[in-house]
């Protein structure tokens, strides 16, 4: 689903931004991260919600389905990486930031 200048930033289209979903149910511990997860497995906008957060060095928090312990264990593995957005969204989505 490609985003226009008229849907705004990425974030506009999150399933975790609809209302649903209070912001603090993103910022939990232990088990409770699994409901969290679930949340972006509908988001329309996973990946660029999860690159995003890779490329900001998000560290706490449930961003594009991984935790903060997920997401520091594929930055380690991956430290060539410099666009995150590059490389899991890259030409597939054109977003007006």
């Amino acid at each position: 689903m490609p985003l226009s200048a008229l849907d705004g930033h990425w974030t506009a289209q999150a399933a975790c931004g609809s209302g649903d979903v209070s912001p603090d149910a993103l910022f939990v511990e232990g088990a409770a991260q699994r409901q969290a997860r679930n949340v972006c497995t509908r988001c329309p906008v996973r990946l660029m919600c999860l690159a995003d957060a890779l490329d900001s060095r998000m560290d706490f928090g449930v961003w594009g389905g991984m935790t903060e312990r997920e997401r520091r264990a594929l930055l380690r593995r991956r430290p060539e990486v410099r666009s995150w957005w590059d490389e899991l969204v890259g030409e597939k989505e054109t977003v007006d930031a």
